[in-house]
């Protein structure tokens, strides 16, 4: 009796071994790399120069032109040889020593005062209350329009000039502290509690290193009041500074010797902020940033 194979069933797949060959040839991948990490072709140090450079040039090309006239915006030359003159001489850098030493007391005293009234703020809800309204009243009022205050109380010496860059300088640093205590994550603060950390030990470890890029924020910021409060406070019977330089130039109409005294304060705060941004990479180098694409 012979038996017949039937035909496999059209629906069922065909399982057989088949004999085992090389795979054919897929299409060709291209690795994806993120905008982010692709190597600009123009070099960034040439890209963050470009746009001063491109003021400079025009600001050339105007003076040339006679569109500015010299009686009313001296010409990168004329400023560059003026600076010249100054640094030749030694007024520049007497000037430049007297207000450093100026804004180093001033952004001192102010860093004390306005940390200090933030942590009291900041840490304590009795703080807050005898603090906070006060502090928040005086912020509304121009530091400028303080000065007559300044010179009937402290004379007309070194003291009110101090203290005008001090004020300027507590309220930016008050508020970013503040704003950094009081942003801190509360899950952060349990998770401390719970790991038995005392009071001090939670404000050390957990409130001040989370409140610390705040801190740097107010910083940042309180420099760049500092220069804005110097030229105001060099104003108040001033013999020395680049402030009285700009008095004096004022007073002659030298537009070239007052652009070298802007330029001057412009390279300064911007020294002054760099320094500020490096203390912030090693400070937080915990903390993951965007960075830009």
């Amino acid at each position: 009796m012979s038996i017949s194979h039937a035909p496999p069933h059209p629906s069922t797949p065909d399982i057989s071994p088949k004999s085992p060959s090389e795979p054919p040839p897929g299409p060709d991948l291209e690795a994806l790399v993120p905008s982010s990490t692709r190597r600009a072709r123009v070099p960034r140090w040439l890209r963050r120069t470009s746009g001063p450079l491109a003021l400079l040039a025009l600001w050339q090309i105007l003076s040339a032109t006679g569109v500015l006239a010299g009686d009313v915006l001296a010409s990168p030359g004329t400023v560059a040889r003026v600076a010249g003159d100054l640094i030749e001489n030694g007024s520049l850098q007497n000037a430049m020593g007297v207000s450093l030493q100026r804004v180093a007391l001033g952004l001192l005293f102010g860093t004390v005062v306005g940390t200090a009234l933030a942590l009291v703020s900041g840490l304590f809800r009795i703080g807050e209350d005898l603090v906070d309204a006060s502090v928040q009243m005086l912020r509304t009022v121009p530091f400028v329009g303080l000065i007559p205050l300044f010179i009937i109380w402290f004379g007309i010496g070194e003291a009110p000039k101090i203290a005008i860059i001090t004020l300027g300088v507590s309220f930016p640093l008050y508020l970013n502290v503040y704003a950094g205590i009081r942003g801190v994550d509360a899950q952060l603060i349990e998770a401390g509690e719970s790991l038995g950390l005392s009071r001090w030990g939670l404000v050390r470890h957990v409130i001040l290193p989370g409140a610390l890029p705040g801190a740097m924020t107010g910083l940042r910021y309180s420099l760049g009041i500092s220069w804005l409060a110097l030229v105001f406070a060099e104003q108040v019977n001033a013999d020395a500074g680049l402030g009285f330089l700009m008095v004096q130039a004022r007073d002659f109409l030298r537009t070239d010797v007052i652009v070298v005294c802007l330029v001057v304060y412009a390279f300064l705060g911007l020294t002054a902020d760099f320094v500020v941004r490096i203390l912030e990479r090693l400070l937080l180098q915990w903390r993951p940033t965007f960075t830009g694409r």
